[in-house]
């Protein structure tokens, strides 16, 4: 059994996590690192009277009838094509370099943890808002507008508890070194709602400020659910977005048991979007509610494994990737 990993080479612990999870089940894993592909790996996809399809990287080849199943993880496509680059051919060859791997994703015939078409899908966060009330989850009162006006009278129905903002995309500025700043999830004050130009550019998430005893990282492999548990509140960097402070909480999270119609509607949730695998977060309330948050399709566990509750997350994803048939 051969299982493809759809990846980049800068992704995290996950990676090699899963890796050795396959070793030890009998399985082999390749590592496709979509940022080196064009210009460090390549991809030969012959079609006719035979078809074929091969990888090589360095001194490794994998033919791709050998693969047996596909973990879709992270897509960089062609970071390392130079910058230098007249623009208009690095765009047509950034164009032509996805639609090349992403065509060859589509193509594999084996089971696919987690199709492109369906983490696409997932991604969509109103959707996922809707589905899960759909199922009976609760989730917060939420508006997506670029109108100042709706922001002010929506703020007003959120007057009790305030306001918070969030993207409903991966967004992230990277420094001259390519590091990674994540846009965290915010409270909006007074003073925001008097420069709220910006949203005629860029429209914006807003949703009532949620209160917090808790918050939960649920993680989803088949029909396999890890909880794990923080008071985000103990740090005040963490108050409205726990992951500001994701390494100082890393070694705090505790198991924690989900209620059964809880779990249940999660999985409800799951089989809509026909995912294998979710990071869901969902927030108890001091009165002991459950509001749910967004699911991540291809969300982050490494720590969970790094430190105490050490869920066996990539055992299991391991397991359904070696396991499962098309």
């Amino acid at each position: 059994m051969t299982v493809l990993i759809i990846t980049y080479s800068n992704d995290n612990e996950s990676i090699p996590l899963v890796m050795e999870a396959i070793a030890d089940q009998g399985g082999k894993a390749f590592r496709f690192d979509t940022d080196r592909f064009p210009t460090e790996v390549q991809l030969d996809i012959y079609s006719g009277d035979s078809e074929r399809l091969i990888i090589t990287d360095g001194e490794q080849t994998l033919d791709l009838s050998e693969v047996s199943s596909v973990w879709y993880r992270r897509i960089r496509h062609g970071l390392k094509i130079p910058e230098t680059m007249d623009q208009q051919f690095r765009e047509a060859s950034l164009r032509e370099t996805r639609c090349t791997a992403q065509g060859m994703i589509a193509s594999i015939k084996g089971f696919h943890l987690d199709s492109l078409p369906n983490v696409e899908l997932a991604k969509n966060k109103q959707l996922q808002l809707q589905v899960a009330r759909d199922v009976g989850l609760l989730t917060p009162r939420t508006l997506t507008t670029n109108n100042p006006a709706a922001v002010k009278q929506f703020a007003q129905e959120c007057k009790g508890q305030g306001m918070i903002t969030k993207m409903l995309s991966q967004f992230a500025i990277y420094g001259e070194q390519g590091e990674e700043q994540v846009v965290f999830t915010n409270r909006v004050t007074e003073e925001d709602l008097e420069h709220l130009e910006g949203l005629r550019f860029c429209p914006m998430t807003f949703q009532e400020n949620v209160p917090k005893a808790q918050e939960l990282r649920v993680t989803i492999v088949g029909n396999r659910v890890f909880t794990a548990a923080i008071d985000s509140q103990r740090l005040q960097g963490a108050t409205h977005d726990w992951r500001k402070e994701g390494s100082a909480l890393a070694k705090d999270w505790q198991a924690y048991t989900l209620p059964e119609d809880v779990e249940k509607k999660l999985l409800q949730l799951m089989a809509y979007f026909g995912l294998n695998y979710g990071a869901i977060d969902i927030i108890v309330t001091p009165d002991n509610r459950y509001v749910f948050l967004e699911v991540n399709p291809v969300g982050e566990f490494f720590w969970m494994e790094m430190f105490p509750p050490k869920f066996s997350i990539s055992q299991a994803i391991a397991e359904v990737l070696l396991t499962t048939k098309k």
